[in-house]
C-alpha cells in the first residue's frame, strides 16, 4: 500500500519540481528588473527633457513588470503550497484509509489551475519587456544585403 502510495505522489513531486525551475527563473528575471529599476533611478536626478521622460517611461515600465513578476511568484508558491497539500492528502489516505482522494484531486487541479495563471503572468512579463526592448532600425540597416 505504501508502494502504491510512493507512486501516486510522484506526479505531484515532480510538479513541485517543475514549480521550483520555474520560480528560480522568476526570481532571476526579478532580480534583473530591479537592478535595472537601480540604475534608473540614479539617473533619475541626473536627467531631464526627453532624456528624464525616457527614464520616467522604463522605470514605470519596470515597476508593470515588477508586478507581474510579483503576482506570478506569489501565484508559483500556492501553487506548490497545493501540491504540498495533494500529497499529503495522498499518504493520509494511504495510512489512515481515509478517503482523501476527492481531496488529492482537487488540490492537484487548483495547484496546476494556479500554475497555468502563473504562467501566464509570466507571459505578459516577457511581452512587456520585449515590446519595450526593440532594436532600433537605425542599427538594423535593412537598406543593406548581407
Amino acid at each position: 500500500m505504501i508502494a502504491q502510495t510512493i507512486q501516486l505522489a510522484l506526479a505531484p513531486v515532480f510538479v513541485l519540481v517543475a514549480i521550483g525551475n520555474i520560480m528560480n527563473l522568476l526570481s532571476t528575471r526579478l532580480g534583473r528588473i530591479v537592478d535595472r529599476s537601480r540604475v534608473l533611478q540614479e539617473r533619475y536626478n541626473h536627467t531631464e527633457g526627453s532624456e528624464h521622460d525616457e527614464v520616467v517611461r522604463e522605470i514605470r515600465l519596470l515597476d508593470r513588470r515588477i508586478a507581474t513578476i510579483g503576482r506570478a511568484v506569489l501565484l508559483m508558491v500556492l501553487s506548490a503550497l497545493s501540491i504540498g497539500c495533494t500529497v499529503t492528502a495522498l499518504f493520509l489516505d494511504g495510512f489512515l484509509h481515509a478517503d482523501m482522494q476527492r481531496v488529492a484531486a482537487i488540490g492537484f487541479i487548483v495547484a496546476i489551475a494556479l500554475m497555468m495563471v502563473a504562467l501566464w503572468l509570466f507571459l505578459l512579463e516577457t511581452r512587456m519587456a520585449s515590446a519595450h526592448l526593440r532594436v532600433p532600425e537605425e542599427f538594423l540597416e535593412r537598406e543593406r544585403t548581407l
